[in-house]
Formats: structure tokens, C-alpha cells, sequence
């Protein structure tokens, strides 16, 4: 099989704040990825994961809600064969395993025709369809950044589209930086935790006061190349999300955060969910940065 690779994805800033309908935009990340391959012969039994998400499939299609055309016997001759998803993406890190996955086999078994239509919305709602099999439910996000490739600013005014990233040409920069917590999560509690504590009213109107505009003005910030504009949201940012998410980010990481806004060398927050995988970090020098944190697993993103 000539199969594509599909890369994992960052969500750089709109973690829950995106719930309360703030912007979001996510980048795909290469140094993790992965491809559909077939085993070797006699190399163990088919694949269960996509053998689940097969009848998955079949059952959208009886129930009559796949508006587009899936291969689905090709695709379950093929997990017959020993179709297996070979990928290099920490799963529960929250850096879209199972959005590559889907991406992958969007790529590989939806008709040509579907496959490339240039609608971004469609292509949202049909990769959110898939991936709410893995999820309970699914924006589509995920599966979109992998399978385009590119950038995606989710805008609750212009809606969802593809952008550009500002290259950092200095050393003055500011520059991204990945935490590994070396411990995985699942999403789904973490995101009924919030749904929980949002249905308190000073809460939901603290993330729609605060969390919403502090998250849009780090990605205009971003986007516009605004260093010191940047700098001065991500901290707000780190703050708001220290005072009021705390259990979202893991026990050992409380110190290193505050140690951060205190004396803001670098600033931390949430990498999706939280509760393990990464943490995104930012910093104005990241040789200082990363000598700082020598004790730490850290990666330039």
C-alpha cells in the first residue's frame, strides 16, 4: 500500500475557552506521525481498534447518517488482510492520535470526489462524524489540521479556515516549547469536569469575560507578530489558567507554573485537555529556557 503519512497536532491556544465559543487555532505538528501498512503474514490477529471502528462505520450507514460515500468493503477486506495504523503519536498526550487516524482513512477510503472537496466546514463535519467513534464526540479539529496539513483558525465570527504562521527570524523571539510529562490522560473527564464547573454562573461568566478574550488576543497577537503582545497574553493566559483550571494540570507541574509567572523567564499552559501528555510552554530564550528546565523532557516546537 502507497499510504500518506498524517501528522499529530498541536492546539496552541483555545483549550476549553473554545467551548465558550472563543477562537482556536491549532498546527500540525511533524515530529510524531503515522500511516496505514499492512502486517507481514501471520503477524498476529486483525486489527481490533479498526475492526470496532468498521462496524462503527457500517452502523452510520444503516442508521443513514454518513452523507458521504465510505468504502467500507474495501476498507474491511483490507483489515481482513492485516491493516494496522503504524504511528509514531503518543496516545492520551493530546497531540490527535486518533485525528491522524481518521485523516488517514478519509484519505484512503472515502471517493475521490468527496475526498476533495474544498469546503473546510464539510470536511469538518464529516471528520467529526468519524472520530466521535474514538471520543463519544468530536469538534473535527483534529482530524481536519492532519488531513490539510496546515494551520486552522477556528473564528466564531469568520468561521474556519486555513492560515499562515509568522516565521521567527531572531533570537529575540519568542519560541514554543513542549513539556513531557511522561504520563498519558483521557479527555472526556477533563472536559466533563469543565462542562461541570461551568454550569455555575460566575464561573461561565469568568471563561466568557476573561478565559474568551485573553485566548483571542494571544492568536491575533501570534498571528500579527506581535512579540510583546504575545508575551503580556500568555501570561494572563498561564495566570487565568493556574488560578482557576488547577486540576487540569498535573500535581508535580504546580510549582514549575508558578515559578514561571513569578518570574517570568517562561510562561506555561494547558496543551488540550490537560492532565498529563504535554505542556505548552513559551519562553524569550529558549537555551536559557531549556538549561533552566534541565531536569525536565522539553522539545522546541
Amino acid at each position: 500500500m502507497n499510504s500518506k503519512s498524517f501528522s499529530s497536532k498541536i492546539l496552541l491556544f483555545g483549550e476549553y475557552s473554545v467551548i465558550q465559543e472563543s477562537n482556536a487555532l491549532l498546527i500540525p505538528y511533524g515530529l510524531f506521525d503515522g500511516q496505514l501498512k499492512f502486517k507481514a503474514q501471520n503477524e498476529g490477529a486483525r486489527d481490533p481498534e479498526l475492526r470496532a471502528f468498521g462496524s462503527y462505520v457500517k452502523s452510520l450507514q444503516k442508521e443513514g447518517l454518513l452523507n458521504f460515500d465510505f468504502d467500507l468493503s474495501t476498507y474491511e477486506f483490507d483489515v481482513g488482510q492485516g491493516l494496522f495504523f503504524n504511528s509514531t503519536i503518543p496516545q492520551g498526550f493530546g497531540v490527535g492520535s486518533s485525528g491522524a487516524l481518521v485523516a488517514s482513512l478519509y484519505d484512503r477510503y472515502v471517493v475521490e470526489r468527496e475526498k476533495n472537496t474544498e469546503d473546510i466546514e464539510v470536511l469538518k463535519r464529516n471528520f467529526a462524524l468519524l472520530e466521535s467513534h474514538f471520543h463519544g464526540s468530536s469538534s473535527g479539529f483534529d482530524p481536519l489540521v492532519s488531513y490539510m496539513n496546515k494551520p486552522i483558525l477556528r473564528d466564531r465570527i469568520q468561521g474556519i479556515r486555513s492560515v499562515e504562521i509568522p516565521e521567527t527570524s531572531s533570537k529575540e523571539e519568542a519560541s514554543f516549547f513542549l513539556v513531557n510529562t511522561g504520563r498519558s490522560r483521557k479527555t472526556e473527564p477533563l472536559v466533563n469536569l469543565f462542562l461541570e464547573k461551568c454550569k455555575s454562573e460566575e464561573f461561565s461568566f469568568l471563561c466568557e469575560s476573561e478565559l474568551t478574550p485573553i485566548t483571542n488576543q494571544c492568536i491575533e497577537s501570534f498571528l500579527g507578530g506581535d512579540q510583546k503582545s504575545l508575551w503580556e497574553s500568555m501570561f494572563e493566559l498561564s495566570r487565568f489558567q493556574f488560578e482557576h483550571f488547577r486540576p487540569m494540570i498535573p500535581k508535580l507541574y504546580h510549582d514549575l507554573w508558578e515559578q514561571g509567572l513569578q518570574e517570568k523567564n517562561f510562561f506555561l499552559k494547558l496543551c488540550g485537555a490537560g492532565g498529563g501528555g504535554f505542556i505548552l510552554g513559551l519562553c524569550k530564550d529558549f537555551k536559557q529556557c531549556s538549561e533552566q528546565l534541565s531536569s525536565l523532557e522539553i522539545r522546541h516546537l
